[in-house]
């Protein structure tokens, strides 16, 4: 609530305690450890700090892949967090492939056509649109859209979306 409000001083102070009580009460790589430290991190992300932000998520990442393994979603969301990071710190070579990883693992979890695997399609075309790979990203961003077109109901803002990222997409293409 704090975060949202724009308080943003208060809100660390209580997501460095949260965090600093599950590290007490818990085992050091504990799910729930995992968790307070994304939260923190994407508070720290939102202010800017990407280089106090990017311990945590590596953290948090190792704490899920141990938890719960290479493959699985909530492993596939931290390498997102972790990729959207390392993209604004201009850090494409080490951000691309774990896009990509997080892809194929949303894409094995829950199928080829699945919203989130949309989500991630729409993630990594952005990811390529900003490297200048127009060609990538249009077709990265056809397929998030053919999907959410497929899954989601007709109105639903995702596909929205879709459509006007892939509608820039062309246009760069264009040249225009």
């Amino acid at each position: 609530l704090l975060e949202s409000l724009g308080e943003y001083a208060a809100a660390r102070s209580l997501y460095e305690r949260a965090l600093a009580i599950r590290e007490t009460v818990y085992d050091a790589d504990h799910p729930n450890v995992a968790q307070s430290l994304n939260n923190l991190a994407a508070l720290l992300y939102e202010l800017g700090d990407y280089a106090a932000a990017r311990p945590l998520l590596e953290r948090a990442l190792a704490i899920r892949e141990t938890v719960y393994g290479a493959n699985h979603p909530i492993v596939a969301t931290s390498l997102n967090n972790l990729a959207g990071l390392l993209e604004s710190l201009g850090e494409y070579a080490a951000a691309r492939p774990l896009y990509e990883r997080a892809l194929a693992i949303d894409e094995k979890v829950y199928g080829a056509n699945h919203p989130i695997v949309a989500t991630s399609l729409n993630g990594l075309a952005v990811f390529h649109a900003y490297q200048t790979n127009f060609a990538e990203a249009q077709r990265l961003m056809q397929r998030a859209l053919a999907i959410r077109e497929q899954s989601l109901p007709a109105n639903h803002p995702d596909i929205q979306s879709s459509r006007r990222s892939l509608a820039a997409i062309v246009a760069k293409l264009r040249g225009e």
